[in-house]
């Protein structure tokens, strides 16, 4: 009896301090996820270990549930198997007495538990390529928990789970329990299916879905031919701020071409923001090299009537993470058939030099110094927003759907 009792306030502490690291957890995945003014937290130290990048990461949920709510529930219910024998006596927790064996069924869960941990200790290592220490905290926690609540005399691990299992099936033996546990399954399954469905706690599993289709496309099947891109004489005019060196303007790109064909009233209208120190004054850096040179082939372009082909063959073929190279630039405007002479001229010539200028002018002055970036009226968006988010502003805008 003593040595229950021992056990018993051991996993109490164990669980204590779980349950204190696994509120923060929460706490971090809630300002990384939901508050864009949120401060670094502590355990953000560098790219490696880094908490907040790791709750940012779609691997950071389960059925659209954080895996830090899972963990609060965890050990919520290693406290409930603590003081399950004094609530039983209790009428409004009767139930609590099929509950028989409560550090068989805390060290079957703490085991399981550490046992997901190293699942996704491998993901966070070899995939996310970021640790969250206070995550790493709760597995040890979990195994510690697991080994103090074993009875190692009388079978250890495989009592436990048996014991768990053999529990398990004396309570639902009982017609009323049995009803209970059905109905408390089917809440929990009903519950699931909404979070997994709305993704309401997992805002960035949302992004991430509404970025997959433009991600791992080969190519772009919504691109078009020409200067315009949309309705030439629509009632939204959207402007879309890009540079040619920009990692995830590839991806928007892509979006704004398939929002030309969904929306019947849009006409989209491309903006060169180079960042580039060879045209941008507003830069103390180089940052992307070679943008300032393809934004000047592409107004070229556009004098020959393909400025949307050229746009497209530039973010398709020239990989933003590679050093820029001018000969491939210059075969992909020959591949599309244009007069590269006259190209070349036009690239290099003072009016368009000049216009690269402006523009660059113009978006700093609306406090546009970032790509990509976007524009409807006095409506400004910067950064990258999933498609369906992208497409609900267009349309709150006035977009119509086709």
């Amino acid at each position: 009896m003593e040595t229950t009792l021992k056990k018993k306030i051991a996993v109490f502490v164990l669980a204590l301090i779980g349950f204190l690291t696994t509120i923060k957890l929460a706490v971090i995945y809630h300002e990384a996820n939901f508050n864009p003014y949120a401060l670094p937290s502590f355990c953000s130290v560098n790219d490696l270990i880094d908490c907040d990048g790791v709750a940012r990461t779609p691997e950071s949920q389960f059925f659209g549930i954080p895996l830090a709510y899972w963990g609060l529930f965890l050990y919520a219910f290693i406290f409930l198997m603590l003081i399950a024998d004094k609530l039983k006596n209790i009428k409004l927790f009767k139930f609590m007495e099929v509950f028989k064996n409560p550090l068989d069924y805390i060290a079957s869960l703490g085991i399981i538990a550490f046992s997901i941990s190293m699942i996704l200790l491998c993901i966070s290592l070899f995939e996310i390529k970021k640790l969250c220490i206070l995550c790493a905290l709760t597995y040890v926690i979990d195994l510690l928990i697991a080994l103090t609540a074993l009875d190692y005399k009388n079978g250890g691990v495989v009592k436990a789970f048996k014991q768990s299992v053999t529990d398990f099936l004396e309570a639902i033996k009982n017609k009323a329990y049995l009803i209970a546990f059905i109905v408390v399954m089917l809440l929990a399954a009903g519950g699931l299916t909404y979070t997994t469905v709305t993704m309401k706690f997992a805002p960035q599993v949302k992004n991430a879905r509404g970025f997959k289709e433009f991600i791992e496309a080969k190519t772009n099947k919504y691109a078009v031919s020409g200067n315009i891109l949309g309705n030439e004489n629509a009632e939204i005019i959207f402007y879309s701020y890009t540079d040619y060196r920009c990692p995830i303007c590839k991806v928007h790109n892509m979006m704004i071409y398939k929002l030309a064909k969904e929306i019947k009233n849009i006409k989209i209208i491309h903006k060169n923001l180079p960042l580039d120190t060879e045209c941008n004054k507003y830069l103390t850096q180089p940052y992307h090299d070679g943008s300032c040179k393809m934004a000047r082939y592409a107004l070229a372009a556009q004098k020959q009537g393909k400025l949307w082909d050229i746009d497209n063959a530039f973010f398709q073929n020239i990989p933003a993470n590679e050093p820029f190279d001018e000969q491939k630039m210059l075969k992909i405007a020959e591949d599309l058939g244009l007069n590269m002479e006259q190209l070349k001229k036009d690239a290099d010539s003072p009016e368009i030099r000049q216009q690269i200028l402006d523009e660059i002018d113009e978006s700093f002055k609306q406090g546009i110094n970032a790509t990509p970036s976007m524009k409807i009226g006095n409506d400004v968006y910067i950064g990258l927003r999933a498609y369906p988010d992208l497409k609900k502003w267009v349309i709150e805008k006035g977009g119509k759907k086709k």
